[in-house]
Formats: structure tokens, C-alpha cells, sequence
């Protein structure tokens, strides 16, 4: 069987590529595609494509023509200073993917969503696939999951379509990016994993995580059995903020929300820091989801806990480890000074909805 799989450089796609059968045909589809004959990316054909490019419908079908099977994977999730617009990414990308799904007449498509595009919910509930999804109020990723949903959901009739909604996917492979993502280029990675470390969080922060391996099999899954529909993924235990600050190493230094949130964008905005204030809104909104259909109809069960996948990746931040696709690369002494000589000007894109956003975040972002 062919399957073709859109941003198979990336961490799920990575993951994917690590478990995939004998007798399929793989391609990969990417902005920057991996070097030749490394592994795992040696086990798929390799197609570049820019997918919010002009031509990017006539290359995506012509890969697509002949699968049994699409994989949409590729999203900008916080994409950096110099990468392309991130809606220009996700959801231009994202209808040229569908367009070119329907051309090339492609018999099943999977789509790795987000629990993000769901609406928030009571804080210790869990909602099922039906939730509805109308997205986390002040979160960008969010309102763009929810939009591409319903872009999905105007796909014309054809293709079987799954959709998997995970929580927070990780592995120590993106290690690099999670510290390129999450961590001033100021802070000492050594000083992870020390039990002195104070973490400000929030009262009443929850966290759902789940392995990338973990998604990479729900997806195989899908794609042996056809299934169609929608799976919620995410690994237990769920993690409140004292577990959470007991695996970065540290203990929880009690801060609240809106306090963090109001340091977060002067220092997101002088490039002290990564992380803009709207994922600290999608943390605290985001439902937490139950996985009951994809236990029972995929015969899916996590291999890695919660914690134990949190564990991984501090340790391999401190080790600086990575992938050797672009997107995973390992962070770097270089790439670390590359930020800090942005001192004065956002390293990341602004995560603040159109209708949210300043009228110029400092990064040529104009209300993202």
C-alpha cells in the first residue's frame, strides 16, 4: 500500500516512520527534507514541498495520485521569527492538502488534529468526541485547529476520513524543539532535574501528555484497520501543577495565571523568552479528553505513562538531543546565542487570534 505522509519530518511523522510495515510504500512530504540514508527517514521516498506555496496543489497531487492512503501531519506549531506566516502554514497548507486529497481521488485520508480544537470545559472533566469544537478563546493554535476541522468537515464525499485528536505530544527526539519552544536562551539546561528549581505554575493547571510513538501507533492503527472517525489520544496519569514541577525537576513556586500571563508578553516580546501568553491560556482551557473510543474501536493502549514521557524529555533537554530531520534538530551553544542576539524582538511568531492580537507585536506579525 502507498501512504503519503504530509510533514513526515516532524515529531509524530518521525515517530511513524520508525514503525512502518513491510510492504508499504512510504513518501514523505516536507518543506526541508531529511539527507539521504539516515534513518528513521531512509524508509520513505522523499517529495519537498512548500504547502502554503502557489504550486503546492499540483505537487501534493501528484504524490497523492496513486495512495491508498493520506497522512496530514504537517502544522506550524510555534513557528520561529523567520519561518513562513503560520497561517499561511496551517491553513492555506492545510485546504491546498484537501484540495489535492480530492483531485488525486485518494480512498482514505487520517488527520492528526489536536484536543486543543476542542471548547473548554469543567476543569476535571472529560470530554469525548463529540465535544464541541469551537476552540480555547485567546489561543491561535487552538481557533486555527478548530478552523481546519471545519474545513475538513467540507471535504467533498470520498475519501474515509480519521481524525486523531491527541493532547500534548512528546518524545526526548524533540528535545531541541520543546527547548527552542519553551526555555529562554538564558536559562542553564543543567539546572533541569534540580530539586531547588522553583517552576511558577498556576493552581488548578492540569496536563494530559501522550508519547509520540504512542499517536505514530493509534495512526497505524487507523491505517491497517480503515477506520474512520474521530480518537481522542492521551496517556494517564493526568498531571496537576505539583506533579508537573516535581518532573521538571523542581517544586511549584505558587503564581497566579494572570500574573504570568502579564510577565509573559513583555518578555516574549523582548525575545527574554519563547513562549507567548496564549499558550499559557490554552494550558489552562484546554479539556481534558477521554479515550475510550480509541481504546475500544482501535484496540489502542499507551506504551509510555505520562510522567515517564515528561522524564524523557528533560533528560534529553539536558542532553541536548534531537533528530536529524530540521524540524527535531538538536539545540545547539549556536542556535541558543542566535537567540539571545534577538534581545529586543520576539524570537517566536505571536500566538494571539487576528481579532486579539496588538495591532504590531514587534515581529512583523500583524495581529497573529
Amino acid at each position: 500500500m502507498k501512504v503519503v505522509v504530509t510533514g513526515a519530518s516532524g515529531n509524530v511523522g518521525t515517530s511513524l516512520l520508525r514503525i512502518v510495515p513491510d510492504g508499504w510504500e512510504l513518501v514523505g512530504i516536507a518543506r526541508h527534507c531529511p539527507a539521504a540514508g539516515v534513518e528513521p527517514y531512509s524508509a520513505a521516498s522523499w517529495v519537498e514541498c512548500d504547502f502554503g506555496g502557489e504550486d503546492a496543489v499540483g505537487r501534493l497531487t501528484g504524490a497523492f495520485t496513486g495512495a491508498g492512503a493520506v497522512v496530514h501531519l504537517a502544522w506550524a506549531v510555534q513557528p520561529m521569527y523567520d519561518d513562513p506566516d503560520r497561517r499561511r502554514t496551517n491553513l492555506a497548507g492545510g485546504a491546498n492538502v484537501l484540495a489535492a486529497v480530492a483531485a488525486a481521488g485518494v480512498g482514505h485520508l487520517v488527520v492528526v488534529s489536536s484536543a486543543a480544537a476542542y471548547a473548554p470545559a469543567p476543569r476535571w472533566e472529560r470530554v469525548g468526541e463529540d465535544w464541541p469544537r469551537t476552540g480555547v478563546p485567546g489561543s491561535a493554535y487552538s481557533a486555527e485547529k478548530a478552523r481546519f476541522e471545519r474545513l475538513l468537515a467540507e471535504l467533498p464525499g470520498g475519501p474515509r476520513v480519521a481524525v486523531v485528536r491527541p493532547c500534548a505530544v512528546l518524545q526526548g527526539a524533540m528535545a531541541g524543539r520543546v527547548a527552542r519552544w519553551m526555555l529562554s536562551p538564558w536559562l542553564p539546561r543543567w539546572v533541569l532535574g534540580r530539586r531547588w528549581l522553583p517552576v511558577p505554575l498556576w493552581h488548578g493547571l492540569r496536563m494530559q501528555v501522550v508519547h509520540a510513538d504512542d499517536v505514530a501507533e493509534a495512526v497505524r492503527l487507523i491505517l491497517t484497520s480503515g477506520a474512520a472517525g474521530a480518537f481522542n489520544l492521551a496517556a494517564e496519569p493526568v498531571l496537576p501543577a505539583g506533579r508537573l514541577a516535581a518532573l521538571l525537576g523542581g517544586f511549584r513556586l505558587p503564581v497566579a495565571r494572570p500574573v504570568l500571563a502579564a510577565l509573559a508578553w513583555p518578555t516574549w516580546r523582548a525575545g527574554l523568552q519563547p513562549l507567548h501568553p496564549g499558550w499559557l491560556r490554552l494550558a489552562d482551557r484546554a479539556p481534558l479528553v477521554d479515550t475510550t473510543r480509541a481504546r475500544t474501536t482501535l484496540g489502542w493502549s499507551p506504551r509510555y505513562a505520562a510522567d515517564d514521557t515528561i522524564t524523557e524529555v528533560i533528560a534529553a533537554i539536558r542532553q541536548r538531543r534531537g533528530a536529524a530531520s530540521r524540524p527535531l534538530l538538536p539545540e545547539t551553544r549556536t542556535s541558543r546565542w542566535a537567540q539571545r542576539l534577538r534581545l529586543g524582538r520576539p524570537s517566536s511568531q505571536s500566538q494571539a487570534p487576528p481579532d486579539e492580537g496588538r495591532p504590531n507585536d514587534g515581529a512583523g506579525n500583524r495581529g497573529r
